[in-house]
């Protein structure tokens, strides 16, 4: 398992992250995105290491750089007109989700340090910290990123406004039920899976149709796809840590459940939107709309 997630979490700061700056703003998180390369690579290079110094080291280089994104969040609250006036309008759904991804990586990041520190944070097993890793790569940050997108770009509103909210509310709720509960994280991949197979609903039925070319239809159809299968794993597992049935093991889950949210949901998606903004495939709204 260690290996195969090692790989994953490789995706998710080499490419996910990047790319995916690249789709929220590409002129104010360009630099970001060009810079990116210089923490994610010894990111990516932490887990193949012994526990420890030079491995904590690494780690920590990343973590900078995730915190400094989630205070690029923080500084895109503050510029929201409700933020500037001190006023109680409320950022609209594909800017929450967009929120929500920019802060997901400090989540990642923190829990890199420690695990590499062999340091269980908030008493969780290493483990653990070791698999929060990927989840809030592909769960977090590119999920919400594509959520955000779809919000943007959809023709009708409901479900992918419905998708924008929901993505970031159930990712907040799987950690918080690390904190609670296994039925509070149950209750988390619940609403999660919901945002996430509207996604797939969404971009299978208005999104793949419009494409120009058939890659980008492919890619749309390959993460629209894969996301009802991984999704139903995570429901699954989160079923069987709450009740005790039959569920299966983190190593089959990291094979096929990471490894399909990796490859088949997040890699297709941001390929996917990659072309769409390039102008390649037609999108009601373009994905740089989010900037």
């Amino acid at each position: 398992m260690t290996v195969l997630v090692n790989l994953i979490v490789a995706l998710g700061m080499l490419y996910a992250v990047p790319a995916g700056l690249r789709l929220i703003d590409p002129a104010g998180l360009g630099t970001a995105a060009r810079l990116w390369p210089w923490a994610a690579v010894p990111g990516a290079l932490a887990p193949w290491l012994p526990r420890g110094s030079a491995a904590t080291v690494l780690a920590a280089v990343y973590a900078g750089a995730a915190l400094a994104l989630l205070g690029a969040a923080a500084a895109r609250l503050r510029r929201h007109p409700g933020g500037r006036s001190g006023g109680s309008r409320l950022p609209g759904p594909s800017e929450v989700a967009v929120l929500t991804a920019l802060a997901s990586p400090s989540v990642a990041g923190t829990a890199l340090v420690a695990e590499r520190a062999g340091y269980r944070l908030f008493g969780f097993d290493l483990d653990i910290l070791a698999l929060t890793v990927p989840h809030f790569h592909f769960a977090g940050f590119t999920a919400a990123l594509v959520a955000g997108l779809v919000c943007r770009s959809a023709a009708t509103g409901h479900r992918a406004r419905w998708a924008a909210y929901s993505v970031p509310a159930g990712t907040l709720l799987v950690l918080a039920g690390y904190f609670v509960d296994d039925w509070a994280e149950l209750l988390g991949a619940v609403v999660l899976t919901g945002g996430m197979w509207t996604v797939a609903l969404v971009t299978w039925r208005e999104l793949r149709p419009a494409a120009r070319d058939r890659v980008t239809g492919a890619l749309l159809a390959a993460s629209a796809v894969v996301l009802v299968a991984t999704m139903l794993l995570a429901l699954w597992w989160a079923a069987g840590e709450a009740t005790g049935i039959v569920h299966p093991t983190l190593t089959w889950m990291a094979a096929t459940h990471g490894l399909g949210n990796a490859l088949g949901f997040a890699l297709c998606s941001l390929l996917a939107w990659r072309r769409l903004g390039d102008g390649r495939a037609p999108s009601p709204r373009p994905s740089s709309a989010l900037a």
